[in-house]
């Protein structure tokens, strides 16, 4: 073994140390880049057009590629790195992200880029899911575990706000390619530093790997992240290129569950659902999707389309949300230990619940600090929400299971957007459009492509000119903001059933070792805290002082009525 893999032993045998925090920094950078990469080429679209001229159905597939190919197959390497070593597939990841970002930053042809937009997706999907479940592994301890998730959360939050604005700032300075450019330098530097510092772990490797159950996890979650994704682009569920992938999507991921649970030797433990803790936390994760990216989808449309800010204002009233989720994240773990993670969920709906009312108070005039007043509270509590549902599904796992939870939660999410983009945006239209069927003086073709989009009304408001043309203009702005009204209420309707189902999460927060997890850390780590904790639960006390190294104090583990076991 050469001097650099030895030294980079010495550190990783650290385990419980203070460590632990530089490897939760390589984590949190590649997640950044995994995070800045599924935002960062939306304003960079115009110049990709212009200058490789895809088609339509082309254009739609470099945007798509990578969030789907990555959705699909989440499942596949989450539990691959539970059989084969989380960090070995992540450091594969490293290397297939790196070299697809600069194939993408050099493509010359529209097909050239859907594929490497599709590898950066395979990179992305060994990526996610492994920093989550490596972080399970060095952070045995539940306290500095939930502060680490928050962190990890937080830094997730700041990479796709962030894509916009740096790819807008590249694109104007320099070319298209430079948004993925960017990409090979960080990679370069992060594959040798994760090799050298981060653990290797791995779970239960008994029995042969379900390659079968693996191949048909990742098609059916495809076929129903496409179907969702042309439900939200407004295709008709009867559209066959909308229900045929859903239908065969669903049916795959029935077998694949019925077939999990037959197996000795699974790839994903289906006992977990029947855990409360787990199940819901997962629910939770598509619902606070479900709002957030639905949401801020339509406000985009109002900030620009009603109230005429351009793309940098429409970004920078944003930023309060963004900010707010920053907060949540750096101040979840002291939360979460103080009230538990059925009060922090629960109420962190209740408050996102209630910035959805007030912004139904948005109308046809600005009204900046109303706006971000809602922004904050929105992004704080939903923030908050995914933080605890987050934590909560990942302690609830077991340890040798840890990179198919995270793929399980990662897959909540991707599906809790998708579904966000296509239910609100359903609700948008159906209230938007029928004041738009008939209007005096409009002609009929003209009122049909108005229904279609309130950028569309004005398109055609232009083109009619004079009175017939205010009349529409002004009647789709109205529709526009009682649509608007609408869909906030049903979103706050959805939010609220969210409170009601972390009912079920457990009341208080229990710390537990864990003792069982396979790493490459040696007799170093069995001597550590995870060494002391193993096979022990117990309620954490709210922190006394920051510095959440120190001990803390023991109690008693007390009964939630959960099914909650120890690790």
């Amino acid at each position: 073994m050469s001097g650099t893999t030895t030294a980079g032993a010495r550190l990783r045998a650290a385990g419980g140390g203070a460590n632990r925090w530089v490897v939760l920094f390589v984590l949190c950078v590649s997640l950044l880049l995994v995070a800045l990469d599924a935002t960062v080429l939306h304003v960079a679209v115009p110049s990709v057009t212009e200058d490789l001229r895809p088609s339509g159905v082309e254009l739609l597939w470099i945007v798509d590629a990578y969030p789907l190919i990555c959705a699909a197959l989440l499942i596949l390497f989450g539990t691959l790195g539970d059989r084969v070593g989380r960090r070995r597939v992540l450091l594969i990841g490293y290397g297939i992200f790196g070299a697809a970002s600069a194939l993408a930053a050099l493509a010359t042809t529209p097909e050239v880029l859907i594929g490497a937009r599709a590898l950066l997706g395979v990179g992305g999907a060994m990526i996610m899911p492994a920093t989550l479940s490596i972080l399970r592994a060095v952070f045995p301890d539940r306290r500095e575990r939930a502060t680490a998730i928050g962190i990890w959360t937080a830094v997730a939050a700041v990479g796709a706000a962030t894509g916009p604005v740096l790819g807008g700032f590249l694109v104007q300075h320099f070319w298209w390619g430079s948004v993925f450019l960017i990409n090979i330098p960080l990679m370069a530097l992060i594959l040798p530093v994760g090799r050298w510092l981060l653990p290797e772990s791995r779970g239960d490797s008994d029995g042969p790997w379900d390659v079968l159950g693996a191949l048909m996890a990742a098609a059916g979650v495809l076929g129903v992240v496409l179907g969702v994704k042309r439900l939200g682009a407004g295709h008709s569920l009867l559209d066959a290129e909308t229900a045929v992938p859903l239908l065969i999507g669903a049916a795959l991921l029935a077998v694949f569950v019925r077939r999990q649970r037959r197996r000795r030797h699974p790839l994903i433990d289906m006992g977990m659902f029947s855990r409360a803790a787990f199940s819901t936390s997962v629910g939770c994760i598509v619902l606070a999707m479900l709002a957030l990216v639905g949401l801020e989808l339509i406000a985009v449309q109002y900030l620009q389309l009603i109230l005429g800010l351009s793309p940098l204002e429409t970004g920078l009233r944003l930023l309060p949300l963004t900010f707010a989720a920053m907060a949540a994240g750096a101040t979840g773990s002291a939360t979460l230990q103080r009230v538990g993670p059925r009060r922090m969920v629960g109420w962190g709906f209740v408050l996102t619940a209630g910035a959805v009312l007030l912004l139904t108070l948005m109308g046809q005039h600005d009204r900046p600090l109303l706006l971000t007043a809602g922004f904050v509270l929105l992004g704080y509590g939903l923030q908050t929400t995914l933080f605890a549902a987050y934590e909560s599904m990942l302690s609830e796992a077991p340890a040798q299971q840890a990179g198919g939870a995270a793929a399980i939660g990662e897959t909540s999410y991707q599906l809790g957007a998708g579904m966000g983009i296509a239910l609100l945006g359903s609700v948008m239209n159906a209230a938007y459009a029928p004041a738009l069927s008939s209007l005096a003086g409009v002609p009929g073709s003209a009122s049909s492509a108005a229904a279609n989009s309130l950028g569309e009304a004005y398109k055609v408001a232009d083109q009619l000119g004079g009175g017939a043309g205010d009349v529409l203009r002004s009647t789709a702005r109205h529709s526009f903001v009682h649509g608007l009204h609408v869909t906030l209420l049903v979103s706050a309707g959805l939010l609220m059933l969210g409170a009601v189902a972390a009912l079920r999460l457990p009341r208080a927060m229990e710390c537990s070792g864990d003792g069982a997890e396979k790493t490459e850390l040696g007799e170093a780590s069995e001597t550590s805290d995870m060494g002391e904790k193993a096979g022990k639960a117990e309620k954490c006390p709210p922190p006394r002082r920051p510095d959440l190294s120190l001990p803390a104090s023991r109690e008693p583990a007390e009964a939630t009525g959960s099914g909650r076991t120890a690790h």
